[in-house]
């Protein structure tokens, strides 16, 4: 395998699962730590790419850790999040006490 299989491998599962294949582009940058691949896809895809509790996504970087094994390599996958893409998340609403208040005839 060449040096970027890790690289091709992201690329080629990603495009299989998402609904925009051709808009999946990596970045594959080396330092002391080892390889660090960056996923970017389309926002609308992020669902199908992180999985249900981020079960796809594990599995992807199980994966590749795999691959870069065999390369000798310790491989990282990082997906991309453009900011503002993930809105807040909500707040589960608590019950609030109105006994006080309720027999006011208001």
């Amino acid at each position: 395998m060449t040096t970027n299989a890790d690289q091709q491998f992201v690329e080629m599962v990603v495009r299989a699962i998402v609904g925009n294949p051709e808009d999946v582009k990596t970045e594959r940058t080396v330092d002391e730590r080892g390889v660090l691949i960056t996923l970017h896809i389309n926002p609308a895809d992020m669902g199908y790419v992180i999985g249900r509790q981020g079960q796809t996504a594990r599995s992807i970087r199980t994966l590749l850790k795999i691959v870069g094994a065999k390369n000798n390599a310790h491989v990282n996958l990082k997906i991309y999040e453009p900011e503002g893409s993930r809105g807040p998340r909500p707040r589960p609403v608590e019950a609030v006490d109105t006994s006080a208040v309720d027999d006011l005839n208001i």
